[in-house]
Formats: C-alpha cells, structure tokens, sequence
C-alpha cells in the first residue's frame, strides 16, 4: 500500500477525512469513525493520538445554547488601550482572562487594539458590566460596543481542503 501524499502540514486526505468528522460529531465513536475513513479502530485511534498530540485536535466540548442559559445577546466592543506604559498591554490581556462574559478577545490593527465578544443576558446586564467591569479594565481608554440584532453565522468549523 502506497502511502497517502501530504496536501499540506504534514496531513493526509485521512487525516483530514478524520478531522472533518469530528469538526461535525466530536463524540463519534472510535468504531465509527474508523468506518467512515476506512481504517481499523486501531489506526484510526492512533491517528487521532497523534493529531492530538501535534496539536490538530485542541481539545472537545460542548456547544452550549446561550438562549437556554441566561446569555442571548451578543455585544461586541472595540477597544482602545492607554499606551502610555508597555505593561498597560498586558496588564489588560491578563484581566480580560479571568471575565467569563467576554467570549474572545483579539488583538487587532487598526484604529482600536482588541475586539471583544461579550455575551450578556438583556441590556440592562450588559450596561452592568460595561460600567462595572469593562470599562475599569486595565487601560481601557476608549470603547465602542456594538449590539449584535441577528446571528447569520456561528461555526467552529474549519476550511479543510
């Protein structure tokens, strides 16, 4: 048997056939999954180890339904950080770790430093937090928030060939 050619980093049409399923079903079973890329349990297994320990597969979790959970609306926030000292920077990244309300942070260029994610419950919980927590953050200079009306898209996954 010929070994599969490499698309690119290193993986092969199964790897990536392995990690399509899971993207779509992260709790198929090893039996089934070894069915779909028509492999045995044992090589599927190993392949998923290593793609694991490569760093491919981050890890598995539920996706939670914010409707159910007090948590439907979604406000995204540019934010604009006082340079004036370098640790302003990470002083700020180390406090947005510990809000459970900001689902993603990222540092961007631009004419702001970060966009945040925050999912709230209703307005009222999000004018709370931007005055209780948000805006006595670390350096926050300046932010502009931007209420989510509809969700179009929200997916984990992947583009994988």
């Amino acid at each position: 048997m010929s070994n599969p050619t490499p698309l690119f980093s290193g993986l092969d049409r199964i790897d990536l056939k392995i990690l399509h399923c899971l993207q779509e079903d992260g709790r198929i079973s090893n039996l089934k999954l070894a069915e779909s890329v028509a492999l045995s349990p044992t090589a599927v297994l190993a392949r998923v180890q290593r793609l694991t320990k490569d760093g491919y597969i981050l890890g598995y979790e539920a996706r939670l339904n914010p409707l159910q959970l007090n948590a439907a609306m979604t406000v995204f926030v540019e934010v604009v950080v006082d340079r004036s000292s370098p640790s302003r920077m990470e002083d700020f990244k180390a406090a947005v770790q510990l809000q459970a309300q900001i689902m993603e942070c990222h540092m961007v260029a631009g004419a702001f430093d970060y966009l945040l994610k925050i999912r709230v419950a209703d307005i009222a919980a999000y004018r709370d937090f931007a005055a209780g927590v948000l805006w006595q953050l670390p350096g926050v200079r300046e932010t502009r928030s931007y209420t989510v009306m509809d969700e179009i898209k929200n997916s984990t996954h992947l583009k994988l060939g």
